[in-house]
Order: structure tokens, then sequence, then C-alpha cells
């Protein structure tokens, strides 16, 4: 269902919430946006992105470390959805250290999958297991824009992640409990498996598998029921 990002609808006015507000974090309220909207409102002392009736709308670009305290406390009074996108699709644009001119523009080789939100979910595994939390992972085609930073970007031959830019968005998946979660696990796991087996399976790297079965464990959606050498054996839980 490809979209590209419109018009905010309408709502409060910008506050102090928009004043740092990155330009993909910016497309993304602007995309989720519906008519009747609130936007950058206070409650309960923490800042929103969208207050839609009684659901509040989170949009996290980054680490979920920043907002863990945020979440825990909203959800235990108020139904909080968490909006977090994942790049498909990503091209890699090198700008002058000015901002001034482009440099290249290049298709990164890696593609994002719905899966990828367990990187940021071993943060806070538990949280989906409450009745007030969903959460919608939104894959993107996306631009990263770099600039040269010696000083900065030495990881990366002087280039830094200056911003990112929504192209479009191409799908959205919605988790509301455990067990939506758990269906993200390829039916060929149909008997006890390993974090290896299911990062063969899923064609991803064992870091991945190994966050996906630490969350999934989290929630009691897997169930450890032995060894094959030094390996933990899972299999999905009967309830």
């Amino acid at each position: 269902m490809a979209e590209t990002a419109p018009e905010a609808a309408s709502g409060e006015a910008p506050g102090i919430g928009t004043l740092n507000e990155k330009s993909l974090h910016a497309a993304l309220k602007a995309w989720y946006a519906e008519p009747g909207d609130r936007f950058e409102v206070a409650v309960e002392g923490y800042v929103i992105d969208i207050v839609r009736g009684d659901l509040l709308v989170e949009i996290q670009t980054r680490n979920f470390t920043a907002i863990r305290r945020k979440l825990v406390a909203l959800t235990a009074s108020h139904r909080v959805r968490l909006v977090y996108p994942v790049a498909q699709e990503k091209w890699i644009v090198r700008v002058a250290q000015d901002g001034g001119g482009r440099l290249s523009r290049r298709k990164s080789p890696k593609r994002g999958t719905v899966a990828q939100v367990f990187d940021e979910l071993v943060r806070i595994p538990q949280l989906l297991a409450a009745a007030n939390f969903s959460i919608d992972v939104v894959l993107i085609r996306e631009e990263e824009i770099r600039r040269y930073d010696a000083k900065r970007g030495w990881r990366r031959k002087g280039w830094v992640t200056h911003e990112r830019r929504l192209l479009e968005v191409v799908d959205r998946q919605r988790f509301v409990t455990p067990a939506d979660l758990c269906a993200l696990l390829p039916d060929a796991l149909a008997g006890p498996f390993t974090t290896a087996d299911l990062a063969a399976v899923m064609g991803a790297p064992r870091r991945l598998a190994q966050r996906m079965a630490y969350c999934l464990r989290a929630l009691d959606a897997i169930t450890p029921v032995g060894k094959r050498g030094h390996a933990i054996l899972y299999e999905r839980s009967a309830r």
C-alpha cells in the first residue's frame, strides 16, 4: 500500500515539541495525521506527538530507551500507540559540508523488514503485554543525508548522518498482542528451534534472531524446552 506523505491534518499550532523536530519525524507525523487530531499536547507532564480522542500516538525514529519511561508511565492510564519506521529501501545522499550541494546518491543494498522492530523492542519487551499499548511498524523508502565531519565520522571515513527524509510509506503493520508478534515466526519452524535455526529460515543475522527470541520469551509467546548442544531450544507457547 505505497503512499506518499500528505499534508498535515488540521490540529493545534506547532508547540515546543516541534522546535528541534527532525525531517523524518515531521513527515511521518504529517502522514499519520487525521482530521481532528491535536499535535504536541501536554499529557501528565509529557508532550505527545498526536492526540486522537483517547489515543496517544508517539512517533519514534530512533532508540526506544529514550522514551521507555514515558511509554511505561502513560500506558498505565492511557491508550498509547508507538509508530516506528523501518527503511525497506534507503538511498544514501552525500552533500557538501555546508549542505549547499549534492555530491552523490546511491541505493543501499540493505533492505529492512518488519522484524527489525525487535532491535528496539529488546528495550521494552514486556510493554506489548499491556492492554493499552500497540505498535505500528511502518515500512518506508527514505533518503539518508550524510555530511563530511572528520571528528565525528571516523567510523564512516568522515561521513555522518545529518538527517533522514521520507520518500514514501510502503506498508504498515500493527501489533497489539504478543500473539501478533509471534506471527512473525516463520511457518517453517514447526518444531523446537534455536536462534540459529530462526536466523537461517528468516535469512537474517543471528543477532536479530536472538533479540526476537528474547522478546517473545519475555512475553511468554515462546517457551524454552531444552537444549541442542549449548543452544536453547524454543517452542511456541500453547497459550
